[in-house]
């Protein structure tokens, strides 16, 4: 396997005997998951003027303050929270998702559309590891991003400053600053 975020999921000696237990690490993990998914179902369900009351809750989901001037639109899904690094200013629309297993790092003044997702998890191509290990690689999005409705950030992926990726884009490599990125695969389109 070719990745440095590796995380064993069932405790190898108790799968060798037939036992799928979930080990620790993994377990520890699936603990905060539960705890993310209350925590961001109490969220979605709140009126849309409650500042104080989605304030406190993202305050529990990420684990610390929130930054300045932090705008996020519920519904909001993540899996970790604490795991997302967000900087000022920065603008999450409806019905995203950061599944923050490896780290998400959003700098300043990023904008986020609608639907998005950004993936920092998965799982081993080879059948034979794929139920064995949850590989992960970290997503940064640099200064002033633009990612638009229903785009995808796939694990290990650095969007460099002032970018825009299309809606609907679907982003497995990293991004050059001041790029417009677009497409199923998102390929550089234009750059300035």
């Amino acid at each position: 396997m070719a990745s440095d975020n590796i995380m064993v999921i069932h405790d190898p000696e108790l799968l060798a005997q037939g036992e799928r237990v979930l080990g620790p690490e993994f377990k520890a993990m699936h603990e905060r998951v539960m705890v993310v998914t209350a925590l961001t179902s109490r969220l979605n369900v709140l009126p849309f003027d409650d500042e104080t009351g989605k304030a406190a809750l993202l305050e529990q989901i990420l684990g610390r303050p929130l930054p300045p001037r932090l705008t996020i639109y519920p519904p909001f899904y993540t899996d970790n929270g604490l795991n997302i690094d967000l900087a000022d200013r920065v603008f999450i629309n409806q019905g995203c998702t950061l599944l923050d297993y490896a780290g998400i790092q959003l700098g300043n003044g990023v904008m986020i559309g609608p639907k998005a997702t950004l993936i920092t998890g998965g799982h081993p191509v080879d059948p034979e590891e794929r139920r064995k290990f949850l590989t992960g690689a970290p997503i940064v999005v640099e200064d002033n991003v633009w990612i638009g409705a229903g785009a995808m950030i796939l694990p290990g992926v650095r969007i460099g400053r002032d970018a825009v990726i299309a809606a609907g884009a679907i982003v497995a490599d990293d991004v050059p600053a001041n790029s417009l990125v677009t497409g199923s695969k998102a390929t550089v389109r234009r750059s300035w």
